[in-house]
């Protein structure tokens, strides 16, 4: 017989002594007495840790870049009960689907700062009290360990992963474990399974295009721990991976590194067919986005994708780390442009949409372009 039963039969039980006169007891509980036991989970996190957590806990808070992301995609934010300071910051620029999908979270208490940096002292004074602590980036910020000895809560690591390459079974475990927790397993399943079909969806429609076919392109003015210009780029930029672009930075032998300079003097003398252009880049000054170089740098003004208004802006997807979602819609964006009959079914902002809604319960895209001066997933004058 479940616990429950067994107390609600207990319950009834005193309804029907007191109704026939019986009273109340005349002594409370014996002193001493033990507290029902809390029941509990068991989960190993990405610190190979088993963690002893609460049974489906209400009250949770993240902590680390893209930790409240994965709260969101699992539809519990609900349960969040406190915010670290990048949440309730409101700026010009802002590319966080989550975060304009659910405004109300940038109105809870602040735990701690950004990138991991908790603060203890505000954790265990906050009301309701959190039962698990989510973190990812354990190597950021206060130590997990630490954190969990000070507060006395447990806390649950979590490695963020990536789409691409071998870091994607780290996110599918990080969304198998926060699920298990938070009993959201099913959730967990359908998010894994809806970014499964579309990394699918995008590889199939670009399969059988030939090397010979696919044009030269590079992207550039992407963010990294602050904007930068045309010369920032990603040699594994996931958007291009996804459908199989020719991107000519990963072909100088950078693939699979995440961020890399390039001399100017590189760029023209690879002279891309195509350029596509992170609007991150609208955060630098004037005179340093990469959209100004391109305008008015004249090293630049003889590249072939200039020339031929082959130029393209695109959401930034790295924002707090990675926007899983925007990585998607930036991919099916980057193959219209490059395989037109290939995407010939796909309008890319529908499809943003689409994919937001899913991940985030919005449709966002208008706003995040908006943000963005409307530069993204169009043509750009240079």
């Amino acid at each position: 017989m479940s616990y429950r039963l067994l107390s609600l039969i207990a319950a009834g039980c005193v309804a029907m002594l007191l109704a026939c006169g019986g009273g109340e007891p005349e002594e409370g509980p014996e002193a001493g007495t033990e507290p029902d036991p809390v029941e509990t989970v068991t989960v190993i996190d990405a610190m190979g840790r088993e963690v002893i957590v609460p049974r489906n806990p209400q009250h949770v808070i993240c902590s680390g870049p893209g930790c409240l992301r994965l709260l969101c995609y699992l539809q519990a934010q609900d349960r969040a009960v406190a915010v670290d300071d990048m949440e309730g910051r409101r700026q010009r620029f802002d590319a966080r689907p989550y975060a304009m999908a659910s405004p109300e979270l940038a109105e809870l208490p602040v735990f701690g700062e950004f990138r991991g940096h908790d603060n203890p002292e505000l954790i265990v004074a906050l009301d309701p009290a959190p039962q698990v602590i989510f973190k990812t980036y354990a190597n950021m910020g206060m130590d997990p360990l630490e954190l969990e000895r000070k507060t006395g809560i447990p806390v649950v690591v979590l490695d963020y992963g990536n789409l691409t390459g071998s870091r994607r079974p780290a996110l599918f475990h990080s969304l198998r474990t926060m699920g298990a927790v938070l009993e959201r397993s099913g959730r967990a399943e359908e998010v894994i399974a809806f970014l499964e079909e579309a990394m699918a969806d995008l590889e199939a429609r670009t399969a059988e295009v030939p090397d010979s076919g696919k044009v030269s392109c590079y992207v550039g003015g992407i963010a990294y721990r602050g904007p930068h210009g045309l010369q920032s780029t990603e040699p594994s930029y996931p958007p291009l991976a996804l459908v199989g672009a020719r991107n000519l930075a990963s072909e100088a032998g950078g693939e699979g590194q995440e961020h890399a300079d390039v001399a100017k003097e590189q760029i023209v003398a690879w002279d891309p067919e195509v350029l596509f252009v992170d609007a991150s880049t609208l955060q630098s000054d004037p005179q340093a986005s990469a959209l100004w170089q391109l305008r008015n740098d004249p090293a630049y003004a003889g590249l072939t994708a200039v020339e031929e208004g082959e130029v393209y802006g695109l959401l930034p997807y790295n924002w707090y780390t990675k926007n899983f979602g925007s990585v998607l819609a930036d991919a099916y964006y980057v193959g219209k442009v490059l395989y037109p009959d290939h995407f010939s079914d796909i309008e890319p902002a529908a499809m943003a949409d689409s994919i937001y809604t899913f991940l985030v319960g919005e449709p966002v895209f208008e706003e995040l372009s908006a943000a963005f001066e409307g530069c993204v997933f169009r043509r750009l004058d240079i």
